[in-house]
């Protein structure tokens, strides 16, 4: 069967080395941007800290208004129906539920009971997950010397950028451990989507997992939520208007590459989430600077992507066992 040029024009953009890895870095760096995003947009909603259900229901909001975004950007811009067959829906259903309700609850809900360096750290262990479940999944995505050594690397590049503040081994279930769950529900996120991405469009499966995800995040904290418990200006609506643009562009766009390149591979690039996060914060948020530290970590990082890619021409498909 021959594929229109455009369509061949398209896939080559996410099959190409180059272009792959562009895609990926600018997807690390924008999912790293919404550290500062939330932690401004907190104090400009007047949501307190300790307040569980206008936290998941901020959430809520923002992935459904970033479900609508990707919906309107399919029809308008692809001419891509986001309509599905009734028999992949359950499976939509399961990854909405891990890729946007339990990783998000784990991830807020975890943050709030540990220190900033450590769920900065934990928050990379999806990566770990990642490589780990597509040894056991794919083929042709095994682990080797070449990608523990890059994982090693990057993961001390996440140590090393937060080197500065106090680090203990004190362990909480509610701060710690959700932050690992998190990253564990994310792993299999990813590993799902990869395997459905082979029959829905990344878009129309980023689309329906934002809505079906935020829609029970909204009704698990609705009953919870107290009158001015959130409080929208102008700016906090802009901020939501750009965390939702920035979780409609990442997660989509991971997406397409997913399903044309490996999930150990690719995964690897997460680590620049947490570096491109905590330099944000220190640009836009008052009070927290740049150290060395930070561009010693960047380079850590820039090695494990390295090392990870240093390798033999890579098979056009992932095929499961």
């Amino acid at each position: 069967m021959i594929l229109p040029k455009k369509v061949h024009d398209r896939r080559d953009y996410l099959t190409n080395k180059y272009w792959v890895i562009i895609i990926a870095l600018f997807c690390a760096v924008l999912w790293g941007s919404a550290f500062p995003v939330l932690k401004i947009s907190y104090l400009e909603l007047k949501i307190a800290p300790d307040d569980r259900s206008a936290i998941i229901v901020f959430a809520g909001i923002r992935f459904f208004l970033a479900g609508i975004l990707i919906f309107l950007i399919t029809m308008i811009a692809l001419g891509q129906t986001p309509k599905v067959r009734k028999t992949i829906l359950p499976q939509l259903i399961l990854l909405g539920l891990l890729q946007i309700s339990l990783q998000y609850f784990f991830f807020y809900n975890g943050l709030a009971h540990t220190t900033g360096m450590k769920a900065a750290i934990l928050s990379s262990a999806s990566t770990f997950f990642v490589v780990v479940l597509a040894h056991f999944v794919y083929r042709d995505d095994r682990l080797n010397v070449r990608k523990v050594v890059g994982l090693i690397a990057g993961f001390l590049g996440i140590i090393l950028i937060n080197s500065g503040q106090n680090f203990n081994l004190d362990f909480s279930w509610l701060g710690e451990g959700f932050m690992i769950l998190s990253g564990v529900v994310s792993a299999l996120g990813t590993i799902l989507a990869k395997r459905i991405s082979k029959e829905v469009h990344p878009f129309v499966l980023t689309g329906w997992q934002m809505i079906l995800g935020s829609s029970l995040l909204i009704a698990v904290g609705l009953p919870g939520l107290q009158p001015q418990a959130i409080v929208f200006s102008n700016k906090a609506l802009l901020l939501l208007g750009y965390s939702a643009f920035l979780s409609a562009a990442a997660f989509s766009l991971w997406y397409a590459i997913l399903k044309y390149n490996k999930a150990g591979e690719i995964s690897v690039y997460k680590f620049m989430t947490p570096v491109s996060g905590t330099i944000l914060s220190a640009l836009l948020i008052p009070g927290e600077h740049l150290a060395v530290n930070m561009f010693l970590a960047l380079a850590l990082v820039a090695l494990g992507i390295i090392v990870v890619n240093y390798q033999r021409k890579v098979p056009e498909e992932n095929h499961l066992r």
